[in-house]
């Protein structure tokens, strides 16, 4: 392709195969951006089709075998596709949606579009099991696997290593992300799309059905068959891109100009409660960035010329919106660096070795309480606060973002060892977070146990170097009666659920 609207460091190929003009469409295989708008690899997919005078063809699939499938993924991607499908409808383009009934059963159907596909283009994700998905198809298909990256406004190539801290990494997108902030994914290319002659997929479609509308009409129905873990229930927050855009208007309307004193407050509600819509790709940064960015009349000639890192100023923003920004593009890209230039980013080995050596130091000292991984699911330490956030994730697939890090660093204070604080932590994100799996969810881990941080005095038992929080001063911090009234209403329970006071591992 001669000229490209995708900038050219997005773009990487998977495999060496050819482009097979004489196919009969192209494929973009959807994988985590799950949405129609705002979305680098299906604009390149669009160029595709319009370079070669073919259909665009849009798999999107859902495994029944990953790791953790629960209700309450299937249902909020289900969600999701529902509306891609009812959009699709409006274009010219060809969507192909498909649910797995049992592991393994949509084994074959991608090689199978792909040997009628000129060329294949997919998302690039670096993080959970999708890299090896994708490395993995690239190797099987006969045609050239393009990997395009829509993930943030830095394109994940650009960083070249993997920065230890927020401050560094920030510094570095002061530097260079003026040349990128004005690069954006199309609001709808798939009007581009001219009409066609129908394509004909009823041979593969008869061994791999798609979903049909009434599969859509009874999502409930449709998920309660599969064998997937049904103990974790679907949430009330909705998927889609259609709610993921609710959600962000009422934040910009409600709760942007407030962010910056008030986001630390669970009573306040002022999070802009995006996490789980940008983790399942119904929503983009870029869109996110965009919407921020009208909001406040702002272009890219109010970006200052210092690049000192400071998380204040550089935008040329409100207060709220630059304190919004830092979460959105500073933190959240700061995963995806790591999960890309880390191949260990999930273990315990990778903190920094200030972090291990401290650790380690400190793993015979008593804990004050011993908790399992049953324990702490259920929510039942000794500790209202503990159990009231452990309680929000379970029933709405999220935490406070507050909340979150007391959450992580009570696990590392009442297990045996960091590594099995680790595995708890990670085992029940990643079972009830709707952005849980996450290299966002990754940062917020690993940073309980020292990544990105600096080694904080004074040196206490268990925690070392690593900074300490207690339910104590977050109460004192932080306005939380009403969530307390909402998730921790049973109060606590007595300690002897938990080993007691002056436990050794």
């Amino acid at each position: 392709m001669s000229k490209t609207h995708v900038p050219a460091e997005r773009i990487q190929p998977v495999n060496e195969k050819p482009v097979r003009r004489d196919g009969r469409y192209v494929l973009y295989w959807m994988t985590a951006y799950r949405r129609l708008s705002w979305n680098f690899a299906l604009d390149r997919a669009v160029e595709w089709a319009l370079d070669l005078g073919k259909p665009l063809v849009i798999l999107e699939a859902l495994r029944a075998g990953y790791p953790w499938a629960c209700d309450r993924f299937h249902t909020f991607i289900l969600q999701g596709m529902r509306e891609n499908n009812a959009l699709c409808r409006q274009t010219h383009a060809l969507y192909y949606p498909y649910l797995e009934k049992s592991p393994g059963e949509g084994k074959g159907l991608l090689d199978a579009l792909g040997r009628d596909a000129c060329v294949v283009v997919t998302d690039d994700f670096p993080a959970f099991f999708l890299p090896h998905m994708v490395d993995a198809a690239g190797k099987k298909l006969a045609v050239l696997l393009e990997k395009v990256d829509g993930n943030g406004l830095l394109p994940l190539e650009a960083g070249g290593k993997a920065f230890a801290t927020a401050f560094a990494f920030r510094r570095y997108l002061q530097k260079v992300l003026r040349n990128h902030v004005d690069h954006r994914p199309q609001e709808n290319p798939l009007a581009h799309l001219p009409a066609r002659a129908p394509l004909d997929l009823s041979k593969i479609a008869e061994r791999w059905p798609p979903c049909t509308p009434e599969d859509f009409d009874d999502i409930a129905g449709v998920v309660s068959a599969l064998p997937i873990d049904h103990r974790v229930g679907a949430c009330a927050l909705a998927g889609g891109t259609r709610a993921a855009r609710e959600r962000l208007h009422e934040f910009l309307s409600r709760n942007l100009a407030r962010y910056a004193v008030d986001r630390n407050h669970p009573d306040e509600d002022a999070s802009s409660g995006l996490s789980p819509y940008l983790h399942f790709g119904h929503i983009g940064s870029h869109e996110v960035f965009s919407a921020v960015a009208d909001h406040e009349a702002w272009s890219s000639e109010k970006l200052s010329a210092r690049d000192t890192g400071s998380r204040q100023g550089w935008w040329g923003m409100s207060e709220g919106a630059e304190a919004f920004l830092d979460q959105l593009i500073t933190w959240r890209e700061l995963g995806f660096n790591m999960c890309r230039f880390e191949p260990r980013y999930d273990a315990y080995t990778s903190l920094p070795p200030w972090a291990l050596e401290t650790l380690e130091r400190h793993v015979a000292d008593p804990r004050p309480f011993l908790y399992s991984l049953e324990d702490f699911e259920n929510a039942r330490t000794h500790d209202p606060v503990w159990n009231a956030a452990q309680r929000q994730l379970v029933q709405e697939g999220v935490i406070h973002n507050y909340l979150r890090m007391l959450w992580g660093k009570k696990i590392l204070h009442w297990t045996a060892s960091p590594q099995e604080a680790l595995r708890i932590m990670i085992e029940l994100n990643n079972k009830y977070g709707l952005d849980g799996r996450d290299p966002n969810s990754y940062t917020g881990i690993f940073w309980i146990l020292g990544r990105y941080d600096r080694p904080w005095g004074p040196e206490r038992p268990v925690f070392g170097k690593i900074r300490y929080m207690s339910s104590q001063s977050t109460l004192r911090k932080i306005r939380m009666n009403e969530y307390l009234a909402r998730f921790g209403n049973d109060g606590a329970i007595p300690v002897t659920h938990g080993r007691r006071r002056n436990s050794r591992p």
